[in-house]
């Protein structure tokens, strides 16, 4: 068989087109992962540093073990291309790690009392780093758990949508992530209202293990409205690809070979991770930065994010109508990553302000400014993919953007311990952490100015269809 004739021996597509409501419905599950991401990097990363007064550095670290995790999401995207989990290729995975990821939420706050136990009754000694390693443990399944769910819903995606639908549907599942951020951070301030600043700590176990137990409940149950249904009726991945139907014929090894076929990809991997790095190297010292530079409350740092995903939640939608077709996808993500950099500056200004105020301000311009980075970065991506591998290349991005999470989690905690070190203000020492994201997006559009979505899409489609040649010869 020649190389074109795999590349045109898959074109019949379904007459079922996916519409409006439906993607809607996508975007619950998204929603979810929204309102997970804020409770444990909002909600629990708050009351481990201020409440409970652990070092930044070990809160950051035993969190970020979720995202240093990542690499399993280039092995769970080829799985979910190979081997179908029940009647579908997607559909089972998602719903595996969605049960596994809101159970392992409510374990990792059970450890962090035993670990707050374990402190005050006998220090820093093996019993307490035991309860460490215990929750770094808890958080990296928790990981994995996101990695087998959320992996094959972005391969989902691609394959239920068309080159005409695509764009639109990015635009709402990923505003969608952004709602579940502004509803968690909104239902969480609602539920946590009752404790104060100087509140007892028996009052704050109880009011966050109720946040844990009914938030994540609620998350499960949106993976179940989103996906029911979708993959049996819109999935175009078995009538675009052969390889559907032949687990042996792109194994995970075969898979990495097309991932690698262009140096684009190892381009656009860099970017990924410099841009992310630096969008959410203050994710971790956020809501700190509030409590303890803007004296706010468990309920007002928590809040902050809100202001952030409203903003993001505006940029996200408006950059595909407005900003998108005017520049295009590489030159929307460039101008995105300088108006990142500037509202670092404006964030660092609110703390020598200490003006609650101008701190959400800045934050929601700041979230303006990450839509518009985050939508010409997503449809830079899913122009990087091909559709016979989606799963393995999803993957990949997926462990960019993972990977990065988690650096900037650890890094953020460590830049503040740092910055404490050097300078004894804590204004000072927030502002160093904020410096940091400045630099890195500064480079990242360095990286980005060297990316090519034509020779990518030339070198996969070569490399996809001479690993296939191989096979049947």
């Amino acid at each position: 068989m020649a190389k074109g004739e795999f590349i045109s021996s898959a074109v019949a597509q379904p007459t079922v087109k996916l519409g409006l409501p439906t993607m809607f419905r996508l975007g619950l599950f998204q929603m979810g992962l929204g309102i997970m991401s804020l409770l444990t990097l909002g909600v629990l990363n708050r009351v481990m540093i201020k409440e409970l007064a652990l070092p930044a550095t070990i809160v950051a670290a035993t969190i970020a073990m979720n995202q240093f995790v990542a690499p399993s999401r280039v092995w769970f995207g080829q799985l979910s291309d190979s081997k179908p989990l029940g009647q579908s290729h997607r559909t089972g995975y998602i719903w595996l790690g969605a049960g596994l990821f809101t159970t392992a939420s409510f374990l990792a706050v059970q450890v962090v009392w035993w670990l707050n136990y374990s402190i005050q009754a006998a220090g820093w000694g093996f019993a307490t780093y035991a309860w460490i390693a215990l929750l770094a443990l808890v958080f990296a399944l928790y990981g994995l758990a996101i990695s087998a769910s959320s992996t094959p819903f972005t391969a989902l995606l691609v394959d239920v949508s068309d080159e005409d639908n695509r764009p639109k549907l990015v635009g709402i599942v990923w505003s969608m992530l952004m709602v579940g951020i502004i509803v968690g951070a909104i239902a969480s301030s609602g539920l946590l209202r009752q404790i104060d600043s100087d509140a007892p700590l028996e009052l704050v176990r109880a009011s966050i293990n109720r946040i844990f137990l009914i938030i994540p409940a609620i998350v499960f149950g949106l993976t179940l409205i989103a996906t029911w249904g979708v993959e049996k009726t819109f999935s175009r991945y078995r009538s675009r690809s052969m390889i559907a139907d032949r687990e042996d014929s792109i194994t995970l090894g075969r898979s990495l070979k097309v991932l690698t076929a262009s140096r684009q990809t190892g381009l656009f991997f860099s970017f990924l991770m410099m841009m992310t790095l630096s969008l959410f190297l203050q994710e971790s010292v956020l809501e700190p930065y509030g409590g303890e530079v803007f004296g706010m409350s468990i309920a007002e740092s928590t809040r902050l994010n809100a202001f952030w995903g409203l903003g993001t939640l505006i940029g996200i939608a408006t950059t595909g109508f407005l900003i998108v077709p005017r520049l295009g996808k590489h030159r929307t993500a460039k101008l995105g990553c300088y108006a990142v950099a500037a509202s670092f500056v404006l964030i660092i200004l609110a703390g020598f302000s200490a003006n609650p105020k101008m701190l959400n301000l800045a934050m929601l311009i700041f979230g303006l400014a990450s839509g518009v980075t985050t939508n010409g970065a997503i449809s830079l991506m899913l122009d990087l993919t091909a559709a016979e591998t989606a799963g393995t290349f999803v993957g990949a991005w997926g462990l960019a953007q993972a990977m990065s999470r988690a650096v900037a989690a650890v890094l953020g905690g460590a830049a503040l311990d740092a910055g404490r070190v050097l300078f004894g203000s804590p204004v000072l020492a927030y502002s160093f952490v904020f410096a940091l994201p400045i630099l890195g997006m500064l480079f990242a559009v360095r990286l980005l100015d060297r990316v090519n979505v034509q020779e990518f899409q030339l070198k996969a489609k070569e490399a996809i269809a001479a690993v296939l040649q191989q096979e049947l010869d």
